[in-house]
């Protein structure tokens, strides 16, 4: 198919993969296309018109949204398959890319589905829970001011707080599956982001070991499709190698330090 041309006379099709756990269907929607037009301007369109393809009038689409400008992460969805956000994601573009008239739309499928495109990223922040994704700040107010860092150590910390936690890296990952632990790239960058910081970094030894778990960085297949999809340009995989080395060393410090039995009486 030739490529669709860019003007609000032509109309597209958005195919909706919608529905609650285990009762999931396709349903399409004929829309004009608009300049600077993205998917979730279509879906609020399709709220307040909420007629398929067939013309008959059917429920709204439900989504999440946030920002609006690729920052929260809560519009995480499947696109043509690809996950991504649908704020940045301009029809115009990926119907050009995709040769077709037809744009597929469908909630990720490594979280628990809720509603037709949101789905529950609980999990997610458990993990920043597991690794402990903060900075102890008790009664550091009466401290003064911290430490001084290295520029480039802000500036490569910069670059992983970017994280939004939006599950695009999950998404894509073979290894984040009902069989195993494993709770992804974002949680293992953040543990790199925690340990760079200089406050941050007493808690490092607790954060390692967690990565020296089934659920940790050991569990990674090495994929490296997380990085190819992280809305962020975060180096996903240049953490897991990072924190991968630095888990072993932990766990190194951690038998070297155990007292010697055949000395104990």
């Amino acid at each position: 198919m030739s490529q669709p041309p860019s003007s609000s006379l032509y109309k597209f099709i958005l195919k909706v993969y919608r529905g609650t756990p285990g009762h999931q269907y396709w349903e399409e929607f004929e829309l004009p296309l608009k300049p600077l037009y993205n998917i979730i301007s279509a879906l609020m369109d399709i709220q307040k018109s909420p007629i398929n393809r067939e013309g008959k009038k059917v429920e709204p689409v439900a989504w999440e949204q946030g920002c609006l400008e690729e920052v929260c992460g809560s519009c995480s969805l499947l696109i043509n398959g690809r996950p991504r956000q649908g704020c940045t994601a301009l029809i115009d573009s990926i119907l050009k890319e995709s040769r077709s008239d037809t744009l597929r739309i469908a909630p990720l499928t490594k979280f628990p589905l809720i509603r037709d495109l949101v789905v529950d990223r609980s999990v997610m922040f458990d993990h920043l829970k597991r690794i402990r994704g903060w900075v102890e700040t008790d009664g550091s107010y009466e401290r003064g001011f911290g430490p001084s860092q290295d520029p480039k150590v802000q500036e490569a910390r910069y670059v992983l707080s970017t994280c939004m936690t939006c599950g695009c890296c999950l998404e894509a990952c073979p290894q984040v599956n009902p069989k195993s632990k494993f709770m992804g790239a974002a949680a293992v960058s953040q543990v790199r982001l925690f340990n760079a910081h200089p406050t941050g970094k007493m808690q490092a030894p607790e954060r390692l070991r967690v990565m020296q778990q089934e659920e940790g960085v050991i569990s990674c297949g090495n994929a490296q499709n997380c990085v190819q999809v992280c809305p962020k340009k975060i180096p996903l995989t240049e953490s897991i190698a990072l924190m991968g080395r630095q888990a072993t060393k932990q766990a190194v410090r951690d038998l070297t330090s155990l007292p010697d039995a055949s000395t104990n009486p």
